[in-house]
C-alpha cells in the first residue's frame, strides 16, 4: 500500500529541481499571459469608442474598413475594437449591442489577465486547466461564433437591429 502511494506522489514533491522548473515555467506562462491581455486591454481603454459602432480601429492608425468601403458591408470583425473600447469603459451593454464576440472576447481577455496573474504570482496549475477547452470542436465553435457575430453585425449596419 505504501509502494502505490509513493508511485503516485508529484514529480514535484519527489524531484524538486523539475518541481522548480515546472513552477517557473508557468510563472513566466501566465506572466506573458497577462502581460499580453493587459495591453490589450489597455489599448482598449485608451482608445474612444465610436458611436457608429465600427472605425474605432481608425484611431489607432489603422486604414477604414475595406469592405465597408467596397461593398457597403462589414467585415466579419467589424465592431470588434470598438465592442472592447466599450467594454474597457464598463459598458457592457453597448459592448454587446455593437459586436457580440468582441464582447465576449474582452470578457475573456479580462479573464485571461486575472488567471494569467494569478498563475505568475502563485505558480497555480489553474491555467493549464484552460487548455481542456480545446477540444475537437473548438474550431468549429469559433468559427460558428464569428458567422453568428458577422451576420449580427451586418444586420445591424443595414439598420435591421437597433
Amino acid at each position: 500500500m505504501m509502494e502505490l502511494a509513493s508511485s503516485t506522489t508529484n514529480v514535484e514533491t519527489r524531484h524538486p529541481a523539475v518541481g522548480n522548473d515546472a513552477i517557473r515555467h508557468r510563472r513566466i506562462v501566465g506572466a506573458l499571459v497577462a502581460i499580453c491581455a493587459a495591453g490589450i486591454l489597455g489599448l482598449a481603454a485608451w482608445l474612444t469608442p465610436s458611436t457608429e459602432g465600427i472605425g474605432t480601429h481608425q484611431q489607432m492608425g489603422l486604414p477604414e474598413c475595406g469592405w465597408v468601403t467596397l461593398m457597403d458591408l462589414p467585415c466579419p470583425t467589424c465592431g470588434m475594437t470598438t465592442s472592447f473600447a466599450f467594454a474597457a469603459e464598463g459598458d457592457m451593454f453597448t459592448s454587446f449591442k455593437t459586436q457580440p464576440l468582441g464582447a465576449m472576447l474582452a470578457i475573456a481577455t479580462a479573464m485571461s489577465f486575472l488567471v494569467g496573474s494569478f498563475v505568475a504570482l502563485t505558480g497555480s496549475r489553474v491555467g493549464s486547466m484552460f487548455s481542456r477547452l480545446w477540444g475537437r470542436w473548438s474550431g468549429w465553435i469559433i468559427a460558428g461564433l464569428i458567422v453568428v457575430a458577422w451576420i449580427y453585425k451586418v444586420i445591424s449596419y443595414k439598420g435591421g437591429i437597433g
